[in-house]
């Protein structure tokens, strides 16, 4: 059974940083593209970053550009999304997603807010 699994969200002040983590399970975590998406309250569910089998990341929405960055370690089966100098705007559920399988994590609540 494909799980996948959020943590590392919580209120931060603007210009702080937080670091995510989503760890996957029930299937190989090696073999597919993985994606973060976020959502805030009233909007649609929008696409962070693409997070290519060989880690790096692609297709970074133009807001988090330069801001955040991605990773993944395959040895543990976990991919993350660093965040720096967040803002108000980054306020947002954010999710893991394994386009291979359709699957979701639960998501995890990053609130930037002084």
């Amino acid at each position: 059974q494909v799980q996948l699994v959020e943590s590392g969200g919580g209120l931060v002040q603007p210009g702080g940083s937080l670091r995510l983590s989503c760890e996957g399970s029930g299937f190989t975590f090696s073999l597919f593209t993985m994606r973060w998406y976020r959502q805030s309250p009233g909007k649609e569910r929008e696409l962070v970053v693409e997070v290519p089998r060989s880690g790096g990341g692609t297709n970074y929405a133009d807001s988090v550009k330069g801001r955040f960055t991605t990773s993944r370690d395959n040895e543990f089966n976990t991919m993350y999304l660093q965040m720096k100098n967040l803002k108000a705007e980054d306020t947002a559920v954010y999710y893991c997603y394994l386009p291979r399988f359709d699957s979701w994590g639960q998501g995890t609540q990053v609130t930037v807010s002084s």
